[in-house]
């Protein structure tokens, strides 16, 4: 019995990229602190001071747990989980069309007897999932040498899987995009480097673009020149005219005309009148100001909250957390020797940079208001237990990656012994 409890105790939780863990429970440890000082407007709707904080370690711990199954998984078998993640998610992204419409007609939330959560974290997911798995599926093929018969067999079945994979990013993203065009946008991003990395030839990424970008442009346009009195039977079109008119063509609208934007107005002010409020050395922890007025100052503008109390200093380390989460990823998918765990930890870490990228930009005035989350760090239930989720595959393929450097270590040192014999042997004779 003994034995066994010594076994237990002996085992390595925190398996994989150290690094990773570490830059984890940073980042965790910043959102606790944090939604303790910007959650006030949550603890003023439900009267418990703690209720806040509570919530959020509930969510984390549940993360936790989550990341440590994923860690424990071979990454081998994470292609299996888009064959019934994918379709999942399309069919609540498609029922999510469907439902009642909240404000301004976006509705991201499906509630599902009494949970709450949005299906395009799930889809994002997926989406990387599934691409990786086709990138790597048509690398691993590939003829060599690449001459002859031999290069027009790789160019069909690249273009066969850009069809396939081009065909699941623009389902989803097309699904996602008339209630979330920021997540959508941020998603086709994350692709389109992805088959850039993934060998896709960049004749196929610019002529997509430029495809993409002329519909866009018609799309633009159509909104413009449509009479208000048409739209209004669809406010979530409507608000995206008025937002065009007044960010592209600065076109000013009376108060009442202009309702639709002015939580938007009011949330970009406060945030920097937060920001400035810090004057560079931060009003220090707990001390915000700002957090009384600003809407979603947990969630959305909860990056304002910390340079307000912490500075320029607390919201750079935040930064470089994120850019180092990005960098060991990177080094994590030079290791593999396989396309597809290298496809996915550069494509689920990308994701998670690029979102926290968005949400600091908006923060500090340099993109418009999106709704974009501070991955980790911003209240929420969804939110957390994907990114946890996503985390725990990137350890999964660090594990795979550490297993890989061992043997390509022990291969050359195996070598190197193999030639000092030989060069002793020559010796002599």
């Amino acid at each position: 019995m003994g034995k066994k409890i010594s076994d237990f105790l002996s085992i390595n939780v925190f398996k994989g990229d150290t690094g990773i863990w570490m830059i984890y429970f940073l980042l965790c440890i910043v959102s606790v602190v944090v939604i303790y000082s910007a959650g006030s407007n949550l603890t003023f709707k439900s009267g418990n001071h703690w209720d806040p904080v509570t919530n959020q370690v509930g969510f984390l711990l549940l993360g936790f747990v989550v990341i440590l199954l994923m860690n424990n998984i071979p990454c081998k078998y994470f292609k299996l989980i888009p064959l019934l993640g994918l379709p999942l998610a399309v069919l609540l992204l498609a029922w999510l069309l469907f439902q009642q419409k909240a404000l301004n007609d976006a509705s991201r939330w499906i509630d599902l007897f009494g949970i709450k959560f949005q299906p395009s974290e799930l889809a994002k997911s997926m989406l990387i999932l599934s691409v990786a798995s086709i990138l790597a599926k048509v690398n691993q093929r590939k003829l060599t040498p690449d001459t002859g018969a031999n290069r027009e067999t790789n160019k069909r079945s690249m273009w066969k899987a850009f069809k396939t994979a081009g065909f699941y990013i623009l389902l989803i993203c097309g699904l996602i995009l008339p209630e979330n065009f920021s997540t959508a946008a941020m998603l086709f991003l994350v692709m389109l480097v992805m088959l850039f990395i993934g060998n896709v030839p960049w004749r196929y990424l610019v002529k997509t673009i430029l495809v993409l970008m002329a519909l866009g442009a018609i799309a633009v346009t159509v909104i413009i020149a449509t009479p208000e009195e048409t739209l209004q039977d669809n406010g979530r079109v409507l608000t995206w005219k008025h937002r065009i008119e007044r960010k592209i063509l600065h076109i000013q609208r009376s108060d009442e005309e202009e309702a639709p934007d002015m939580q938007e107005s009011w949330q970009e002010n406060t945030s920097h009148i937060a920001i400035a409020n810090s004057n560079v050395v931060g009003l220090g922890p707990g001390n915000s100001i700002e957090r009384d007025f600003l809407p979603h100052a947990e969630s959305d503008f909860i990056y304002s909250i910390i340079i307000e109390e912490y500075g320029v200093f607390g919201g750079l380390l935040v930064l470089a957390l994120y850019v180092t989460l990005l960098v060991r990823a990177w080094r994590i998918a030079r290791k593999c020797d396989k396309y597809f765990p290298a496809y996915l930890v550069v494509g689920l870490s990308l994701m998670l940079v690029v979102q926290a990228l968005v949400n600091m930009s908006v923060a500090v005035g340099l993109a418009p208001v999106t709704g974009q989350t501070l991955p980790l760090i911003s209240h929420g239930g969804t939110s957390i237990l994907i990114t946890s989720f996503n985390i725990g595959m990137i350890l999964s393929v660090s594990r795979y990656a550490e297993k890989v450097e061992a043997r390509r270590l022990e291969e050359e040192e195996a070598s190197e012994t193999t030639d000092a014999e030989f060069g002793s042997a020559e010796g002599m004779d």
